[in-house]
């Protein structure tokens, strides 16, 4: 790829949904005032996904970035709260755990909490560490406010993606953003470079752009019709290519947390909104025929039906280059990994800032586009072996499903981070990693990883001191949960 100059003055984006307008709003916000044509290019006779409802916290980063109101925002969207997932069945029938958001603890001497816990736990100590995390004791009580005296309740929100695309729209408008209805009939390339010059819509009109953003979902209609990039998949460590979803009526106040339960053939989601619960199951096709699925997810949902089932088939895995000549790829255009850690939407955000902070002004330089693919893959690859590990570490084995992920073992740099918790407690992660210690913490001893040691430091207290430190602990995280308010009030009080 040459960096001849290219001056970017007309960005293009293809596609609407979630991503395209996630997109338009965040560029429309960064470039208000400057001499840029921002245009968003979308058919509404092309149906989008519109499946992915639960978020990550992060959210709320790329919400203030927008100055958008946080009661406006859930009053738009139908949205309700989420202060983590309940895994089900993960480990046999009766099993459960929850990953909460938040913190286990806080860090003492210079070490995480949990190699306290561990040494705790060898000495005998209750093994429930729900009391040392606020979110996870308010999703107990199914309570919720967004902060207490002591702080913030971390936390990430479930809502109706097409009402928040909806939403950025009107916002993504009002900054200068320009729609045109079309489909794109042809996608025109410079024959010296390869760059993409303009999109020819199937009316004969035609957008030229200077730089061009695929939102066009898993077909990816310029980062691979067009430019033909290859795609990277993880079928083997992840072989559920399918999902079936439905929408039904609420019973009783939406619980404040995602649930995710493991089924003979993949899992299913329930995310409860305001206004209904989402329902899915993922599953493998080569495992589970279409309409068994489907019926499947009919004779497990929580209500009464409001829709009919909306059918997805997918490959894991990403795109070889999120950022391709003048093009970059956001969302399921660019790769995709089923929601069992609510990361689709995240994965959108993150892209998005990638861009914004590497916008090119005179020329696309390729030691710039290296360093953008560099950081997304590998935040990719971050995320797949978080999704994995709930699969690897299963500890069912009753079905042919289970059975065939259990013998796909997993990539070495899960294998890594796994036995180095297993033997010394440590967790590895860097900097800027969407999931950290408790996370890690949570999913790994869920899934019935024990650590066979803790870090040194952890000696450094007496038995007295210790007990002393987790009383405290365990008092504040009371107090904390007793200043909160049931869930569906506070909900209702956003009206």
């Amino acid at each position: 790829m040459s960096a001849r100059a290219r001056p970017v003055r007309r960005i293009v984006i293809v596609g609407g949904g979630t991503a395209g307008w996630m997109t338009a709003a965040a560029l429309g916000r960064a470039l208000s005032g400057q001499p840029h044509g921002i245009t968003l290019v979308e058919s509404d006779a092309i149906g989008t996904v519109g499946v992915g409802e639960a978020t990550v916290p992060p959210i709320h980063d790329f919400n203030r970035y927008l100055r958008l109101d946080p009661a406006e925002f859930l009053r738009a969207t139908h949205g309700t709260i989420k202060l983590g997932i309940e895994f089900e069945g993960w480990g046999g029938a009766d099993h459960r755990y929850f990953h909460p958001f938040g913190y286990l603890g806080i860090e003492m001497s210079g070490i995480h909490f949990h190699h306290f816990w561990l040494r705790h736990l060898a000495a005998g100590g209750d093994a429930d560490h729900g009391p040392y995390n606020l979110e996870t004791m308010a999703a107990r009580e199914g309570a919720f406010a967004p902060a207490t005296r002591h702080g913030p309740v971390h936390h990430a929100v479930h809502f109706d993606a097409a009402a928040y695309a909806r939403f950025l729209r009107t916002y993504a408008e009002e900054k200068g953003v320009n729609r045109i209805e079309g489909k794109v009939a042809d996608v025109r390339l410079d024959p010296e470079d390869g760059f993409i010059t303009s999109l020819a819509l199937g009316d004969g009109r035609v957008i030229e752009g200077d730089l061009f953003v695929d939102c066009s979902g898993f077909r990816g209609l310029l980062i691979e019709g067009a430019l033909h990039t290859g795609y990277s998949e993880w079928s083997h460590w992840l072989p559920c290519d399918s999902a079936v979803a439905m929408p039904c009526e609420n019973v009783g106040d939406p619980a404040p947390f995602t649930r995710a339960t493991a089924r003979e053939v993949g899992w299913q989601w329930r995310i409860p909104l305001q206004h209904r619960t989402g329902n899915g199951h993922v599953y493998s096709s080569a495992h589970l025929d279409h309409d068994e699925a489907e019926t499947l997810l009919r004779s497990r949902l929580p209500g009464a039906p409001l829709a009919d089932a909306n059918r997805l088939r997918f490959v894991a895995g990403h795109r070889k280059a999120i950022w391709n000549r003048n093009c970059i790829a956001i969302g399921l255009a660019g790769g995709f990994l089923e929601p069992l850690e609510s990361t689709s939407i995240h994965l959108i955000q993150t892209t998005i800032v990638r861009l914004l902070a590497l916008l090119p002004r005179d020329a696309i330089d390729p030691n710039v586009v290296a360093r953008f693919n560099r950081d997304a893959l590998r935040e990719y690859q971050v995320i797949r072996d978080f999704v994995i590990a709930h699969y690897a570490l299963a500890n069912r084995d009753d079905t042919p499903f289970w059975r065939d992920v259990a013998a796909a073992g997993m990539p070495d740099s899960l294998s890594e981070r796994i036995e180095a918790f297993r033997t010394t407690g440590n967790i590895l992660f860097e900097p800027g990693d969407l999931f950290g210690p408790t996370n890690w913490y949570a999913v790994l001893t869920g899934q019935g990883v024990r650590p066979q040691s803790w870090h040194p430091i952890a000696d450094s207290l007496s038995d007295a001191e210790l007990a002393a430190r987790l009383a405290t602990l365990r008092g504040r995280v009371a107090e904390q949960l007793a200043e909160l308010p049931p869930h569906g009030e506070f909900l209702r009080g956003l009206n």
